[in-house]
């Protein structure tokens, strides 16, 4: 498998840089099999049956992005250099690894202001990356990165336009609750409370799992033998609860259904070992590409993803090669809406 395979043309118009509103009146692209049909994401209901267990992915997206001031004591005084900050991940000892903009201008040791009485020092520098230690803590941390932070939008959003205020509402999922992600289940941000009980009426179920999305989601894959890239790690956890339900689920016949391939990747994670979906908590680099066995997952609900991703071998790995890439030539063709703020499509092995 060569990287080209998964590559396919897009038109730069087609990247969405806000989501539909209300959420719900995005497209839906249904793929059964071979079958294409054109609908609405508040048709779901329509495509689903009583018992079918959708899976969803309650990560709460943190205000990840920073501008700062690098503040230097030199012979001449005191200088400062702007600086972009996006935090990766938290260490056990409560130190973040960040992005950080200009890097080359930052010095193990210095400070950077993000103002308010909210800074952090550079204890670290290695492969490319920023070790910081944040002068507040707990709640105090948390509340100041509310007030200091942005969300951290897709590159692919970012060249287009800067984050704003209405970010840090669009960039969340309603059912939100376990702070930890720096990026979106972006196939959950089309979900609204009138859909969702629009299910519930239907006889859907539902089960949260948690999967942290980190900052690798976006890192480009940069070898040309697909098989040897390698993912990067993310923190999650499928409870006791959850397990049962899924394995309930499938045992009375219904469809086990993951709202985006965050919630995909940690439910297949979960049942590598025994075969079948078990109580699981720790880091998944699980890598899923054509020829990868499917043990719970029966159909997905996704987004439209970047040429040579990942996450296009994943839904190849699902629904076979060429499939997909007839449903992505569709979907230019239809003009759907791509990427984080776009349209979702809902992929059906086997009709």
């Amino acid at each position: 498998m060569k990287l080209s395979d998964f590559d396919f043309d897009l038109p730069e118009g087609l990247i969405a840089t806000r989501p539909a509103n209300p959420r719900s009146s995005a497209r839906l692209l249904v793929a059964e099999g071979a079958r294409i049909t054109d609908a609405v994401v508040r048709d779901l209901p329509d495509w689903l049956r009583p018992g079918d267990r959708l899976i969803l992915n309650d990560t709460k997206v943190i205000p990840a992005r920073l501008s700062g001031q690098r503040v230097r004591q030199g012979p001449g005084g005191e200088s400062r250099a702007g600086m972009e900050v996006t935090l990766l991940e938290p260490r056990p000892d409560g130190r973040w690894a960040a992005l950080i903009k200009p890097l080359r201008k930052l010095g193990v040791g210095e400070r950077i202001e993000f103002g308010a009485g909210f800074d952090a020092r550079c204890v670290e520098k290695s492969d490319g990356q920023a070790v910081l230690e944040f002068n507040l803590a707990g709640d105090d941390f948390d509340a100041a990165l509310e007030r200091a932070g942005a969300m951290p939008l897709p590159p692919y959003i970012e060249a287009l336009r800067k984050a704003d205020a209405r970010d840090k509402h669009d960039y969340q999922t309603v059912w939100a609750r376990k702070r930890g992600a720096v990026a979106a289940p972006t196939a959950s941000l089309h979900f609204d409370d009138p859909l969702l009980e629009r299910l519930a009426a239907k006889g859907v179920q539902f089960t949260h799992v948690t999967l942290h999305v980190g900052a690798g989601t976006f890192l480009p894959v940069k070898v040309d033998d697909v098989r040897q890239h390698r993912m990067h790690a993310e923190w999650g956890e499928v409870s006791e609860d959850a397990a049962r339900e899924i394995s309930e689920t499938r045992a009375n016949g219904g469809r086990i259904i993951p709202v985006g391939t965050t919630a995909l990747r940690l439910i297949e994670t979960a049942a590598r070992h025994g075969g079948a979906i078990a109580p699981w908590e720790g880091e998944t680099d699980i890598f899923i590409y054509p020829g990868f066995r499917f043990r719970v997952t029966d159909a997905l609900m996704t987004n439209f993803h970047l040429p040579k991703s990942t996450l296009m071998m994943l839904v190849a790995a699902l629904m076979g090669r060429e499939p997909v890439m007839r449903i992505y030539a569709h979907a230019v063709e239809e003009r759907y809406r791509f990427f984080s703020y776009g349209d979702a499509s809902l992929l059906i092995p086997g009709g």
